[in-house]
């Protein structure tokens, strides 16, 4: 009787794991990182950072005019454009569901061209274009007017293509019930459909607003006054005053007091639309 042959014995695993070799490499550039963070503590000369860039006496300058000023000039721009850009986007994005080909064709063009042109380039157009163009018009509201419109025509671009994606995503057997329903088709969309289109692209939509508030910045192209002056031309002027960059890092500070709970509000909307599916 032969004896049978004993199976190789498996040989050691040598070296660390990936999840050791994760946690290593995390470490260290954890260590570099903290190294890096107390050099930069230790060589920096903060007297002088402190007295360029964070000089309390010069932020006191900037009150009350930042808030009542330059903060309700921004507002105004940007939900102004924002409006603007909802209805128009909305329109745009109905025509390029549009049975009607030259509806579907125009609706591409405007959306093709207002998002391949930078948003600075429509505000040059619109502010130096419109008078050369149209001698004597001048839109309601002067600069307020033209701003609202080139915030609104970039913004009716971008919500166009968001309300397109959101329409297309709501179940087509909802509009063939309210089709049984009796419902005719426009009053399907604007009752059934477009409810839940908009509650599908809330987070691009609120994404479109922080863009649109920081957009906002380019009303200096158009030759503001004290009186129609936004955040970033109120900081840079006064900047330019005391010869201190103090009012630039408060109007960047101002910006990041809207723009940071819009974005927490935007990830938590995207959460909730995860987990709702």
């Amino acid at each position: 009787m032969t004896d049978t042959p004993t199976a190789a014995a498996e040989p050691a695993r040598s070296g660390l794991s990936p999840r050791q070799r994760r946690r290593i490499s995390l470490g260290v550039q954890t260590v570099v990182g903290i190294i890096v963070v107390i050099a930069v503590i230790l060589l920096a000369d903060w007297p002088t950072i402190v007295n360029v860039f964070l000089n309390r006496d010069v932020a006191a300058l900037m009150i009350p005019e930042l808030f009542t000023v330059a903060l309700k000039n921004t507002l105004i721009y940007t939900v102004s454009g924002y409006l603007l850009g909802f209805v128009l986007g909305l329109v745009l994005a109905l025509m390029r569901l549009s049975s009607l080909a030259p509806y579907r064709a125009v609706a591409l063009v405007y959306i093709e061209i207002f998002r391949g042109l930078p948003a600075l380039i429509i505000f040059l157009l619109l502010g130096f274009g419109l008078p050369i163009a149209f001698p004597g018009f001048k839109l309601p509201g002067q600069e307020y007017g033209t701003v609202a419109l080139a915030l609104g025509l970039v913004a009716a671009a971008y919500m166009a293509e968001s309300f397109r994606a959101g329409i297309q995503a709501v179940p087509k057997g909802q509009m063939e019930a309210a089709r049984s329903l009796g419902m005719k088709p426009g009053r399907a969309m604007v009752s059934i459909i477009l409810p839940q289109a908009i509650r599908i692209v809330t987070p691009p939509l609120t994404n479109e607003l922080i863009l649109l508030f920081k957009d906002s910045s380019l009303v200096f192209t158009l030759g503001v006054t004290a009186a129609t002056t936004e955040l970033t031309k109120f900081g840079q002027d006064l900047t330019v005053d005391q010869a201190n960059s103090t009012p630039l890092i408060v109007a960047g500070a101002t910006y990041l007091l809207l723009t940071v709970p819009l974005g927490i509000v935007v990830r938590r909307l995207e959460a909730r639309q995860r987990r709702d599916r």
